[in-house]
């Protein structure tokens, strides 16, 4: 399916009685690119899981294409055109990577798996290997791939470079700006390597505490250092 916008309103969230994001409200054209950044524990992680229904919703919209999806199940909200790679990639361990790819086709033909092998080249000379036997990176690839043959029209990335080797962090990267320059999907992206997350994004959100502090371009956050190391740390930017 085509890029899609996403509006979020007033979104309350959280775990059990614990509330972590408080009325948050934002808005992602179709086919643009926002980079979501903030310090540990500020609610990155937990605002792409209440976009995806896995956590306890108090309050808000969430709009996919102007339809409200809030009080969908998570698989329901998947069809709908929302995909997350999670930050714990939660591939299937027992599996090959190509059983792997094929639980993300939803219906569609084998032959897109070509897809995914383009992407990233390492699948396919792995694709009879156990999921337990990839390097950290293969994990990734294969867990993001696994996300994009379902062709999810808004595309939620958590922390897709962590733990990573440099060389494979800028092959992702470039996957990730591949993909978006098709304009066929919206694409989130909640990123530590500040450097990479602004080299990527169209606009950028900051948060604290489970609230937006700032928004705007990347540009404009590259310029105001001063901005950078009050919400996300000193030497973040080099």
């Amino acid at each position: 399916m085509p890029a899609e916008s996403l509006e979020v309103r007033n979104l309350s969230a959280g775990y059990g009685p614990t509330v972590v994001l408080e009325d948050m409200s934002f808005s992602v054209s179709a086919g643009s690119r926002l980079s979501i950044l903030g310090r540990n524990g500020m609610g990155k992680t937990t605002l792409l899981a209440s976009l995806m229904g896995l956590t306890k919703r108090y309050g808000g919209e969430i709009r996919l294409d102007g339809k409200d999806v809030a009080n969908l199940k998570s698989c329901d909200r998947a069809r709908q055109g929302l995909g997350l790679v999670p930050q714990t990639r939660d591939i299937f361990r027992s599996l090959t990577v190509e059983e792997n790819l094929l639980a993300g086709l939803k219906g569609r033909p084998r032959s897109a798996l070509q897809e995914a092998y383009e992407m990233f080249p390492r699948l396919r000379e792995r694709r009879r290997n156990l999921g337990w036997q990839l390097s950290g990176g293969e994990q990734q690839m294969l867990s993001t791939a696994r996300t994009i043959l379902g062709r999810p029209s808004v595309l939620l990335l958590d922390e897709p470079l962590e733990g990573l080797a440099p060389v494979i962090c800028d092959e992702l990267m470039a996957a990730f700006a591949r993909l978006a320059a098709t304009g066929e999907m919206t694409i989130l992206l909640v990123e530590q390597r500040i450097e990479s997350a602004l080299d990527f994004a169209d606009s950028v959100m900051i948060l604290e505490r489970g609230h937006i502090v700032w928004q705007g371009t990347s540009e404009a956050l590259r310029a105001d250092q001063n901005l950078v190391e009050q919400y996300i740390g000193v030497g973040s930017l080099h």
